[in-house]
C-alpha cells in the first residue's frame, strides 16, 4: 500500500465525516474527496468499518501533530489562559474538520464499541496534558480541578462548532478570553 496514499484517503474521509456527516461516509464519497479513481478507497479499505477505523486513527495521528505543534508548557496562569484560548480558537480554524469528524466518530462509536477503543486514546491524553498544563501554571492541581477544566473544555467544542450566537453568548463562548478565565476561576478562585 502507497502510504500517502492511504493518508490521502484517511484525511478526505475526515473530510467527508465533517461535511457530511457519519451518513455521508461512502467509499464513493472519499474517493471524490480525495480525487482519486473509483474504487481506490475500497481497495484500501474494504468494508464500512475499515474506513470508519482508517478515519479514527487519522484523527489520533493529526491530534497527535496538532499537540506536537502546540505551545510550550504555559509558565503560569495567564500562561495557561493563552494556551486554552487558543485550542478553543482552534476549533473554528484549522481543527474545525478534524472535531467535526471526531464528534461523529464518537457518535458511530456509541453504536460501535470497537471504533471507541481507536478514539480512546484521544481524550485521555487530553485529560493527562490539560492535567499537566494546570501543573505546569502553578496551579494547585487535584484530579478533580484538572478534570473540571478539561471537561469544560470539551464541552465547548460542539457549540463552537456549531456556532449558535444565543448559545455561545448565553455560554459565555462569545469571549474566548473571559470563558478560560472564568472556567479556571471555578476550577481554582484566585485568592
Amino acid at each position: 500500500m502507497n502510504p500517502e496514499r492511504r493518508d490521502r484517503l484517511r484525511d478526505a474521509a475526515i473530510e467527508v465525516l465533517a461535511a457530511a456527516g457519519g451518513r455521508g461516509l461512502t467509499h464513493r464519497a472519499v474517493d471524490a474527496e480525495a480525487g482519486v479513481p473509483a474504487g481506490t478507497a475500497k481497495n484500501y479499505y474494504p468494508t464500512r468499518e475499515a474506513l470508519l477505523a482508517g478515519a479514527a486513527e487519522r484523527c489520533l495521528e493529526r491530534y497527535h501533530e496538532a499537540r506536537r505543534a502546540a505551545a510550550a508548557p504555559p509558565g503560569d496562569r495567564e500562561g495557561l489562559v493563552a494556551l486554552l484560548r487558543s485550542l478553543l480558537a482552534d476549533v473554528a480554524g484549522p481543527g474545525r474538520a478534524r472535531l467535526l469528524a471526531y464528534l461523529e466518530l464518537q457518535a458511530e462509536a456509541a453504536r460501535r464499541p470497537w471504533l471507541s477503543t481507536v478514539l480512546d486514546p484521544i481524550a485521555a491524553a487530553d485529560f493527562a496534558a490539560f492535567e499537566a498544563a494546570q501543573r505546569a501554571a502553578g496551579l494547585p492541581v487535584t484530579p478533580e480541578r484538572a478534570a473540571a477544566v478539561t471537561l469544560a473544555m470539551h464541552a465547548a467544542i460542539p457549540h463552537l462548532l456549531a456556532g449558535g450566537p444565543a448559545t455561545l453568548a448565553a455560554a459565555g463562548l462569545d469571549d474566548l478570553d473571559a470563558f478560560v478565565r472564568g472556567v479556571l476561576e471555578s476550577a481554582y478562585p484566585a485568592g
